[in-house]
């Protein structure tokens, strides 16, 4: 019965982020690098929050990103767009823009995305 321990497998490898494929945008609400560079030279570019250290954003960030330390996004909320615009989230690796994600979701956004290999692959690229 080799086809339940392929479906185990692959169940598996998703559950544990694994998967890098074409479809990895579909996984945990990441967006390429490639697809966030188009996006941005669009008529409509997304809101693209920094939540890196006010140090780290100077040193480098994405052409247009909004910098709002994770640590300081409770308290700078009224800066955000509308609860209902799509939020592109990244820090250096993704720990932060996770705490970030967890904070916004608390206040009622929903639309939220991170970037697929946050500042760490950006800048490879």
């Amino acid at each position: 019965m080799p086809a339940p321990k392929t479906a185990l497998l692959c169940a598996l490898t998703a559950a544990l982020g694994l998967f890098s494929g074409p479809d990895a945008e579909a996984d945990h609400h990441a967006i390429t690098p490639q697809t966030l560079s188009t996006r941005i030279a669009a008529d409509d570019p997304p809101y693209v929050l920094d939540v890196r250290t006010a140090n780290e954003y100077a040193e480098g960030h994405v052409p247009g990103a909004v910098n709002i330390p994770y640590d300081q996004l409770a308290a700078r909320l009224g800066e955000l767009p509308v609860v209902s615009d799509e939020i592109l989230l990244y820090c250096r690796s993704g720990r932060r823009a996770e705490l970030a994600e967890d904070t916004l979701r608390a206040n009622g956004y929903e639309n939220l995305r991170q970037l697929s290999g946050h500042w760490l692959q950006w800048s490879k690229q």
